[in-house]
């Protein structure tokens, strides 16, 4: 059984024409609308039978609590399936439906509309994070909601496995998903009353000037601040959906740097050579600029068991989209970020304040987050990503404010010097009206430092874990915002994980805990600079990728068989010295070659024969100025190292000649 679930503000609906002959009788072909209601569309599949219906009866019950709604509509949909049931099967289990919806709950209204009718109709779905889900049920995959298999101890415990679950960094806490729940009432409960307060959070929207100044949104003037007003927009409307590809996904491809894997889920990508070494170049970037400040790497899983207690906990404040996976009795689930891996192990640390702030850092390869189809993307938006994370722990707020103005400082750092200077993203800033008055200092610092007026986000009363989080945001060529660098003032999870350390008093006290990634996701960044270069391109601008990160970084082109040999001296000279050379020895001419290498971006194109085989000076092809200029080998060398000085070296992905690269079909 198959089912679209919608939490509606409405749906009206009109039986236009018999579909087949198991088609219910009808006296009235009026049109029926319904408020404030969850739609169940269902589509019945060969194999389905009873059983189905009650699980799936229990599931959308489940779901109804969520969100906090009452009146279910159970409507016949065929078109959700290619392995129908018989229509008469498919009837009397819808049928079967109905019935259990009404006695399962009397504070239920159920109905269903009519079955084997064409329907004329208009739905009108909410738009918060839960408002849509789907569910796949199948007879084989049920069991009864206790067995365990002979011999084996039940695995499970007093608290619920969790089904509202929390957003990632660098995204808006909230999403929907599978609601497949398995659970008891109390925590049903526990996650209305969660949702109930979310609901009931308003915002307040605002614009922060650089001098402190607070203006509300409507009286401050966007001149000049396009993108800024873009932001505000994009942050109002909550429009995460895509009508056509971005130009950084042509571009992703062309470069050989990623693709779709279509044989994985969606927003599962494959990295080319070249795109498995600009995205270890940035790992390395951004993982030696954390240990220069201070973090202490480590590893931790990236799946973890969802019955857990300190993950009940987390997981009933906030909804989000998760990978579940059930092994010998326990569901699992794919984590989002590190913060559970290194949130248990700070418990096993015992620590004094003399420690503090203690930093602890994950390049996590991979995070994993299922986003809703309609905004995956590219390289924009993934449902497996690597993410740094970086968490401060801090023995007050006073230390807190000082530690998360230094990552402020190194986020700016570590996006300017992957060539994403301030100019090109949008800050946001989000925190409670407490917070603001308490420390409006440390506010206007981060404004005064960011340059240039920021949005803000205030909340009369704090829901989530923090008090204050900021990030940069990325305004795309389709004029959609992405989170890169963030920071987060976290006053919850130090107590729901049992982490203490012990203050001058001798007494065991919890953390305050920073979260901060000081990129965003490394796909992310790749993202941005090919956004960067295709608005470069429209502009008259040669598009090209910083010299550090490029594939290439010299492409050498002898212009005969004879000067293979030279073109190889020459490479030699420079990949021993950490440059990254390689040479088109392609039977083309030299013209289609020297095209080719502008087609890569290859930032420095020469061309050797017999006046640089006698005179050891060369003719560089430069792309960045568009000029060609005479330079000798140290003096290329030394250009070279100048502009990447600082930055992480590694050497080619792909075979040094291109004559035994195999073609990329894209």
């Amino acid at each position: 059984m198959r089912i679209l679930q919608l939490h509606c503000d409405s749906i009206e609906y009109t039986p236009t024409k018999k579909e087949n002959k198991m088609a219910e009788d009808l006296d009235d072909m009026s049109t029926l609308r319904l408020e404030e209601v969850v739609v169940a569309f269902v589509a019945v599949e060969t194999g389905d039978n009873s059983s189905v219906a009650t699980e799936a009866v229990r599931q959308i019950r489940a779901s109804m609590i969520n969100v906090g709604c009452t009146r279910l509509l159970l409507y016949p949909y065929a078109h959700l399936s290619s392995d129908l049931a018989k229509p008469s099967t498919a009837l009397g289990l819808l049928e079967e439906m109905e019935d259990h919806a009404k006695a399962a709950d009397g504070a239920l209204e159920v109905s269903r509309a009519p079955f084997g009718w064409t329907k004329s109709y208009h739905v009108k779905v909410k738009g918060h994070p839960l408002a849509e889900s789907s569910k796949v049920i199948r007879s084989d995959s049920l069991k009864p909601p206790h067995a365990t298999s002979a011999g084996e101890p039940h695995t499970g415990s007093a608290a619920a496995a969790p089904r509202v679950r929390s957003g990632r960094k660098g995204e808006e806490e909230g999403g929907s998903g599978d609601d497949n729940d398995t659970g008891d009432d109390d925590d049903d409960e526990d996650k209305s009353h969660a949702l109930e307060r979310e609901s009931r959070l308003k915002s307040h929207w605002r614009i922060l000037t650089p001098d402190g100044n607070l203006v509300e949104i409507d009286e401050f003037d966007f001149t000049g601040h396009k993108k800024l007003e873009t932001l505000a927009k994009y942050e109002s409307e909550k429009q995460r959906h895509v009508d056509e590809p971005p130009p950084h996904v042509a571009l992703m491809k062309r470069l050989a740097i990623a693709d779709y894997e279509h044989a994985s889920d969606h927003g599962n990508m494959r990295f080319f050579p070249n795109g498995r070494l600009i995205k270890s170049l940035i790992e390395s970037h951004v993982t030696n600029r954390v240990k220069e400040y201070g973090g202490y790497e480590v590893e931790t899983p990236i799946m973890y068991d969802s019955e857990h207690p300190s993950m009940v906990s987390y997981f009933n404040r906030f909804p989000a989209r998760q990978y579940t996976i059930d092994s010998e009795g326990k569901r699992l689930f794919l984590r989002f970020a590190a913060c559970f891996g290194q949130f248990l192990m700070a418990h096993q640390f015992q620590m004094s304040h003399h420690n503090l702030p203690y930093r602890l850092y994950e390049m996590t390869r991979y995070s994993f987050r299922r986003e809703q189809t309609g905004e995956l993307v590219g390289l924009r938006r993934l449902r497996a990503f690597t993410m740094p994370d970086c968490h401060a722990f801090c023995k007050d707020m006073d230390q807190a404010i000082d530690e998360i103005e230094v990552r402020f400082k190194l986020s700016q750092r570590v996006l300017s010097e992957m060539g994403i200077p301030g100019d090109d993203y949008e800050m946001a800033i989000r925190f409670t009206e407490d917070f603001y008055n308490d420390h409006r200092g440390v506010i206007n610092r981060l404004a005064a430092a960011h340059g240039k007026p920021m949005l803000v986000e205030m909340w009369k009363e704090r829901f989530f874990y923090f008090v204050l989080k900021w990030e940069f945001n990325y305004i795309d060529n389709m004029g959609k915002a992405s989170a890169l660098s963030t920071d987060q003032i976290d006053v919850e999870n130090g107590s729901r994980y049992g982490i203490t350390f012990v203050d001058e008093d001798n007494n065991r006290i919890h953390p305050i805990i920073l979260h901060n990634s000081p990129s965003g996701a490394v796909e992310r960044i790749i993202y941005t600079l090919l956004e960067k270069a295709a608005a470069d391109s429209k502009e008259g601008r040669r598009p090209m990728l910083p010299l550090w990160l490029s594939p290439t970084q010299v492409r050498i082109i002898p212009v005969k068989e004879e000067f293979v040999g030279l073109a190889e001296s020459f490479a030699s000279g420079l990949t021993t010295r950490g440059i990254r050379a390689d040479i088109d020895d392609r039977n083309q001419s030299i013209g289609k070659r020297i095209r080719e290498a502008e087609k890569e971006w290859a930032p420095y194109v020469l061309v050797v024969g017999e006046q640089e085989s006698e005179s050891g000076r060369l003719s560089v092809r430069i792309r960045e100025s568009g000029r060609v200029k005479e330079m000798t080998p140290d003096d290329l060398l030394r250009e070279i190292r100048s502009k990447t000085e600082g930055m992480p070296a590694a050497g080619l992905n792909m075979p040094a000649h291109l004559s035994k690269r195999p073609q990329l079909m894209v």
